[in-house]
């Protein structure tokens, strides 16, 4: 394989992001064994570890950019090899160089649309609040209990607008004393950083950052999951530390505590998926769970795959802006899975999944190659659309 950047500079970035760590790799393989990709089709981690070892990366491989950083591989890993910041190192090589394969050249759009809009999906800074249009939500000022940021899929996503709004509603309900900062607001910018675009993500972490200290932001309550790591882990490498807490953290802590009263039944068979960024990356798995559970009449049923071993969507990394082949996506199986176990509603706290999981649904409710119960594949919720309907 030919080496396309320089030797030397290949491996100066490889060491920079604890790529001492591939020299410790003793190929194992079991990376590769508990990899998601090897449920679709071939793909070795294992090899590309070997490969940047010594400098023989391809940056216009398509290989590389196919990591969703899921964290399976880490977690098993036991020579602690950090493939997740090792991979990322290398896509900042082909970002630096500017070089891209085919299926990952939307990134520069998306990256367009970051610089220019402060979100990915192309839309205006301007409009980053209309969702909040008809309810009692108020501009964030200092000395408010907390500050509630929903994240661009939220503000723009028409599917996801209605977890915004559930998110708002519930937080009314239980007499939470919130605000939005709205077109203040930048993406969190953690997907654009794993794309290996540090360069972005340190902009937009910097006018986030000095957007909180401005407005007198101490405490900040997340939708998103990819928002909840970045705002906790990485925003501290900027020397500044904010309260961060995710909706299922803070709904469980508002139930109980008497502050969200759950009163209808809910009378469904529902199962669980642990978002990646939520669950291995940040060990939340209780809290959305004693959530549903507390919901009168919900039938709680777990899929293969859960918690620690939960099947990733397909939609971290980046891998939500970049096209993933038809019999390669990882959220056709596990919308399967939970078909599988007899779940009316595939319930999860994630807008990546959720966006994944809509798109499976409407492909399999179209396939002919899979035989579902009643032709009716499991409904798409967040947590809190459950909740809105109980309170």
């Amino acid at each position: 394989m030919e080496t396309v950047a320089p030797y030397k500079e290949i491996i100066d970035v490889i060491k920079e992001s604890g790529g001492e760590a591939f020299k410790r790799c003793f190929q194992c393989g079991l990376c590769d064994v508990v990899c998601p990709w090897n449920l679709v089709r071939t793909f070795s981690m294992r090899k590309l570890v070997r490969q940047a070892t010594f400098g023989l990366t391809d940056i216009e491989s398509e290989e590389m950019w196919l990591c969703t950083t899921c964290g399976r591989c880490p977690q098993q890993c036991p020579r602690d090899v950090k493939q997740i910041e090792s991979g990322v190192a290398l896509r900042r090589i082909a970002t630096e160089y500017g070089v891209f394969p085919t299926s990952v050249k939307s990134i520069r759009t998306v990256s367009g649309s970051l610089i220019g809009e402060g979100n990915p999906l192309n839309e205006e800074r301007k409009n980053r609040a209309n969702w909040a249009e008809g309810l009692s939500v108020k501009t964030f000022t200092e000395g408010m209990e907390i500050l509630y940021f929903p994240g661009c899929y939220l503000s723009y996503d028409p599917r996801l607008k209605k977890v915004a709004r559930a998110t708002a509603n519930i937080l009314n309900l239980a007499g939470v004393d919130f605000g939005i900062l709205g077109s203040k607001e930048n993406c969190c910018g953690e997907s654009i950083r794993k794309t290996g675009d540090e360069e972005l993500f340190k902009r937009l972490a910097r006018e986030n950052i000095k957007t909180f200290i401005d407005n007198g932001v101490k405490k900040i309550l997340v939708s998103s999951p990819h928002c909840y790591h970045t705002f906790k882990n990485e925003y501290p490498e900027f020397k500044v530390n904010f309260e961060v807490v995710h909706i299922s953290q803070y709904v469980f802590e508002l139930i109980h505590e008497g502050r969200l009263e759950l009163t209808k039944e809910y009378g469904k068979k529902v199962t669980y998926h642990d978002p990646c960024y939520l669950g291995r990356h940040n060990g939340i798995y209780d809290e959305p769970r004693e959530v549903l559970k507390k919901i009168p009449g919900l039938e709680l049923i777990e899929m293969p795959d859960s918690l620690e071993d939960s099947l990733c969507c397909g939609g971290g990394g980046g891998r939500i802006w970049m096209e993933t082949p038809k019999g390669e996506r990882f959220s056709d199986l596990r919308v399967e899975q939970a078909i599988g176990v007899g779940a009316e509603v595939l319930v999860t706290s994630c807008p990546y999944c959720i966006t994944n999981f809509e798109d499976s649904r409407l492909t399999l409710e179209d396939s002919e190659d899979i035989e579902i119960e009643d032709s009716k594949v499991a409904e798409i919720k967040d947590i809190t659309e459950i909740l809105q309907e109980v309170i």
